[in-house]
C-alpha cells in the first residue's frame, strides 16, 4: 500500500506541530514588549498570564489517542517513536485536529526522527540505532525526498533569519517605537481679514525606548522634537496661529482656544525657569518614567518627566493626538490638563499607583512636582517662577476613578488639588490660563507673581450606541483662589460628541464635537471677570487609515467668541494631519 493512501487521523498534523514549535522558539527569541504609554499598560495579572502550553515528548504512537494503525508505514513510525522518542505531542496525548495526514505532514514527523537519530550518532551512541531502523529510515527518506527538501529549506531559511535578527537587534530588553506627525493648518477670523494667518507646516517627532527588565515592568524613555513656535515677554521665537490672530496670552504667546491637539503647551519656553528651549526641532527628553508591579492588583510608577495623562486613561474615544481630534480643547478635558497635566513636554516629576480593583473598577492617584530637581527657590524674577523642590514648588495631587458598569458604558471621575507659585492654571486651553484670577490693574508682573491654589473636579462618560458609534462627553470645573489675597475665580468647560469607526473601510474613524472652551463663570473678593461672552467650539474630522503605519486626518474646527470676547471674530482653523507610527 502506498504511503499517499494512508488514513492516519490526527487532531493536529505533524507538520503543524513542528511549525508551531519553530514559531514558539522564534517568539521566545523576541519576547512581547509592554505597550509604550502608561495608560495602555496591561494589569499585573495580564502581564503575568501563562504562555501557551508547552509540548512534551511521548514514547509511543499508541499514546496519541487520535492515531489508528493502518499499514506498515504506521508500524515503522511507531517503532521509531518508541525507540527514539522523536515525535512531540501535547500533554493530553492528542494532536488536536481531525484531518488526514498529508505527505508533507508525514515528512515533518520523519524529519524529526532523522534529526533524533543523527543526534544519537553524533553523541557516540550509534550502537543504540538498529540497522533495520536505518534501513526503514532510508526507505522512507527516499519516498519523501521532495517533501524533506522543502521542509529543511524552510527551516534553514528561518534559522538564517533568526541569526540575522540576533546580530542586528537593537536590544534584548528594549523596544524602539516612534511617531511622526505632520500637519498643514491655517487660521481665519471672520470680519477681519487682516488678522488671517498664513498657512503653517508643523511637525512633532517622538522616539520611545520601552525597556522591560523582568517582563512585568516598563521603563519609558521618550525623546521629542517639534517645530511649533510662540513668542512673548517670557522669550522664545516665532509665533503661533493664535498669536497671529491676536488671541494668545502675552506672557508665553501660546495659551489660547486656537491650538492643535499635538501642540506642546509651552513650545519654546521652559515655564519652570522662563528660559528658551532652543531652536525648532531641537531634541529633548519629554518622558522618563518607570512602571513596576508591587502586588497582585497594584502597579506603581515614578519618573522625573511625566504627565497626568500618562497615568489617567481617557474615556473620550477621540483622545489620540495623532489619530483623534484635531484641537487641544476637544482631545482631552480641562480636568486632566490642569497644572500641566498634558503639557506634552513631561513638565513634572511624578509618582503614583494604579489599583485594578476589578475588571470594572480602576483607581489611580499621583503626586507631581514641577521643579523637583531644583533645590533653591528664587521667585519669579530670579529664574524659578514655579518654585523649587519636591514639596516647596508648584505641585499637583490628582486621582481618577474609572468605572465600567457594562461593556457599552464607561465613566471616569477626576479630582485634582494644585498649588502654583504664580497665577496660572496650567491647562494651555485659553489666554485666561495666564493671570487666571484677574486683579485690578489687569495682567501685571505683580499680579502674575501671586501664589494660587486650585481644586478641580471632572467627569467624563462614553456610551457605545452600537458597535461602531459612541456618544461621549465631559465636564470640568476649576475653583481657583489666590494665596493670601481675597480673590478667586471659578472656571468651567464641557463638550459632547459622536465618534464613528470603520467608515467606508475598517480602521477609518470620524468625529463631530461641540462644546464650551474654558471660561470664567464667577469671581470672589477683588477678582474681576474681563470676559463678556461665552465661547463655543464645533469640530469635525475624518481619520483615514491608509495602512497600519499611516493615517491622514483632514478636518476643521471653529471657535465662536474666542477667549470669551465679543470683539473677537469667529476663528476657523482647517487642518490636514498626517501621522506615521513605527
Amino acid at each position: 500500500m502506498k504511503v499517499k493512501k494512508l488514513k492516519f487521523e490526527m487532531q493536529v498534523s505533524l507538520a503543524s506541530l513542528v511549525a508551531g514549535s519553530i514559531s514558539l522558539a522564534a517568539g521566545n527569541a523576541i519576547a512581547a514588549e509592554p505597550t509604550s504609554e502608561l495608560n495602555q499598560i496591561p494589569s499585573v495579572s495580564e502581564l503575568s498570564r501563562p504562555t501557551a502550553p508547552t509540548m512534551s515528548q511521548v514514547t509511543s504512537v499508541s499514546q496519541l489517542s487520535d492515531v489508528r494503525p493502518t499499514d506498515w508505514a504506521f508500524q515503522a513510525l511507531q517503532s521509531l517513536v518508541e525507540r527514539y522518542g522523536c515525535i512531540a505531542g501535547y500533554p493530553d496525548r492528542t494532536y488536536r485536529g481531525n484531518r488526514a495526514l498529508t505527505r508533507y505532514e508525514f515528512a515533518a514527523g520523519l524529519n524529526a526522527c532523522l534529526d533524533r537519530v543523527n543526534e544519537l550518532i553524533a553523541a557516540a551512541t550509534a550502537d543504540l540505532v538498529k540497522k533495520e531502523d536505518l534501513a526503514t529510515l532510508q526507505k522512507l527518506q527516499e519516498q519523501f525526498a521532495a517533501e524533506l527538501a522543502t521542509l529543511r529549506g524552510r527551516v534553514d531559511s528561518l534559522e538564517a533569519r533568526t541569526s540575522t535578527l540576533e546580530k542586528q537587534q537593537f536590544s534584548t530588553t528594549t523596544k524602539l517605537s516612534g511617531e511622526a506627525i505632520f500637519s498643514v493648518a491655517n487660521g481665519y477670523e471672520s470680519g477681519d481679514a487682516g488678522n488671517d494667518a498664513n498657512t503653517v507646516f508643523n511637525n512633532r517627532v517622538r522616539l520611545n525606548l520601552n525597556t522591560s527588565f523582568t517582563g512585568k515592568d516598563l521603563l519609558i524613555t521618550g525623546l521629542q522634537a517639534q517645530n511649533f513656535g510662540a513668542s512673548g515677554i517670557a522669550g522664545g521665537s516665532g509665533s503661533s496661529i493664535a498669536q497671529t490672530l491676536g488671541y494668545a496670552d502675552p506672557v508665553f504667546g501660546s495659551n489660547s482656544n486656537v491650538r492643535l491637539s499635538y501642540e506642546p503647551q509651552f513650545p519654546t519656553v521652559d515655564p519652570s525657569t522662563l528660559t528658551g528651549k532652543g531652536a525648532n526641532n531641537s531634541l529633548s527628553l519629554y518622558k522618563l518614567l518607570y512602571i513596576f508591579p508591587v502586588a497582585d492588583k497594584v502597579t506603581a510608577f515614578a519618573g522625573t518627566s511625566a504627565e497626568v495623562s500618562d497615568a489617567f486613561p481617557s474615556v473620550l474615544p477621540w483622545a489620540s493626538e495623532g489619530q483623534g481630534a484635531l484641537s487641544r480643547f476637544a482631545s482631552l478635558p480641562a480636568a486632566q490638563r490642569v497644572s500641566g497635566g498634558t503639557s506634552q513636554t513631561g513638565l513634572a516629576a511624578a509618582a503614583g499607583v494604579i489599583f485594578n480593583i476589578s475588571d470594572a473598577i480602576d483607581f489611580r492617584a499621583l503626586y507631581g512636582s514641577v521643579n523637583a530637581n531644583i533645590p533653591g527657590n528664587r521667585g519669579l524674577g530670579g529664574g524659578t517662577p514655579l518654585g523649587a523642590g519636591v514639596g516647596g514648588g508648584s505641585y499637583v495631587a490628582a486621582a481618577q476613578l474609572t468605572v465600567k458598569p457594562s461593556q457599552a458604558f464607561t465613566v471616569a471621575l477626576n479630582y485634582a488639588h494644585s498649588y502654583h507659585q504664580i497665577n496660572i492654571l496650567g491647562t494651555g486651553l485659553s489666554s485666561s490660563d495666564i493671570g487666571a484670577v484677574n486683579l485690578p490693574g489687569g495682567l501685571t508682573l505683580g499680579n502674575l507673581n501671586q501664589g494660587i491654589k486650585m481644586n478641580t473636579l471632572g467627569a467624563t462618560a462614553a456610551f457605545r450606541l452600537s458597535q461602531n458609534i459612541t456618544l461621549a462627553g465631559s465636564y470640568s470645573h476649576i475653583f481657583a483662589d489666590l494665596v493670601d489675597v481675597d480673590a478667586g475665580t471659578n472656571f468651567n468647560s464641557w463638550l459632547v460628541g459622536l465618534y464613528v469607526t470603520d467608515i467606508l473601510k475598517k480602521g477609518n474613524s470620524a468625529g463631530l464635537i461641540f462644546g464650551q472652551p474654558l471660561k470664567r463663570v464667577s469671581t470672589d473678593g477683588i477678582a474681576s471677570n474681563p470676559e463678556n461672552r461665552t465661547p463655543y467650539q464645533v469640530e469635525g474630522f475624518f481619520n483615514f487609515r491608509v495602512n497600519d503605519n499611516l493615517s491622514i486626518t483632514p478636518g476643521v474646527f471653529a471657535i465662536f467668541n474666542p477667549e470669551g470676547q465679543s470683539t473677537n471674530g469667529t476663528a476657523i482653523v482647517p487642518v490636514i494631519r498626517t501621522t506615521f507610527t513605527f
